[in-house]
């Protein structure tokens, strides 16, 4: 049958949180020129118009080429149906990037109390594949937003995901992303690094010295820690090349030291230490 777009609600199960604009351009100039030829599937509402179950892509193409009626078929089903129907349609077709399969997969989770085995058999993937989904959901924010946008596979995710402090999977990933490590060279990466967190004995950091911290990571694009004692302290700075190594030093060696008056001793500083990382991976 062929329904009005403008009588058609989008639906809220929706598992795809991301169209890409250049795709969508294109699927709208077929469609205008062949018409939609794979009806999309909706569901009658209380009120008498349709939600959208699968095909939203579709829908936003058809809106886009002007069309004033789209054809679709009709289910009759639960709001779990919706959202399985929605979210298997959308992985069937590979339309989900991995962070919004996880995160369709947790919803039927949380909103139904399925189990990761009631989940896989509605979608047709083994157990450990849904487990494994899930657990991207627990990365850092930078990692799920580089997956999200290409930048690292899933399989890159997955293998951060084994470091579980945040400040080192952000360090690891930025060395990821710095080098093109591929997924095997990232966990023979990950392998050397857990359980390497923040330095166990570290006095606490001032908020002046947390933002140096951070100020001197943006200046040098490497990991710096800043540890202090009673009586001074360390600057560590980490590289995992000897180019790296050239580029730290370039940029430290353009700064401009004070010059200490002749009449006085000049104070005290704390060593900076420069080490190489103990995980360099070759390439």
């Amino acid at each position: 049958m062929e329904l009005a777009v403008d009588r058609i609600g989008r639906n809220p199960h929706q598992p795809r949180a991301r169209f890409d604009e250049d795709e969508l351009a294109e699927l709208a100039a077929s469609i205008a020129e062949h018409g939609v030829i794979q009806p999309i599937v909706v569901h009658m509402t209380t009120d008498g118009g349709y939600e959208l179950i699968a095909g939203e892509r579709r829908l936003r193409a058809a809106q886009q080429a002007g069309l004033a009626t789209i054809p679709a078929v009709t289910r009759d089903s639960s709001n779990e149906g919706l959202l399985e129907l929605a979210l298997v349609e959308n992985v069937q077709r590979a339309d989900l990037n991995a962070i919004e399969e996880a995160a369709a997969y947790r919803e039927l989770i949380d909103r139904f109390g399925l189990t990761h085995e009631e989940v896989a058999q509605r979608v047709g993937k083994s157990r450990v594949a849904i487990s494994n989904a899930l657990r991207l959901l627990d990365l850092a924010s930078e990692t799920r937003a580089a997956i999200v946008s290409g930048a690292i596979s899933e399989g890159h995710g997955r293998a951060l995901a084994a470091i579980t402090v945040p400040e080192l999977q952000r360090a690891v990933l930025q060395v990821v992303l710095q080098r093109h490590l591929s997924v095997r060279q990232t966990e023979e990466l990950v392998r050397r690094r857990r359980g390497q967190g923040p330095s166990r004995a570290r006095v606490p950091l001032s908020s002046d010295l947390q933002d140096l911290e951070a100020q001197l990571r943006g200046l040098l694009a490497t990991r710096v820690g800043i540890a202090r004692s009673r009586r001074g302290g360390r600057l560590v700075i980490e590289f995992y090349s000897d180019e790296e190594l050239d580029r730290i030093y370039t940029i430290i060696s353009r700064g401009t030291a004070a010059t200490p008056s002749p009449a006085e001793d000049p104070p005290a500083q704390a060593p900076i230490a420069i080490h190489p990382a103990p995980d360099e991976v070759q390439p």
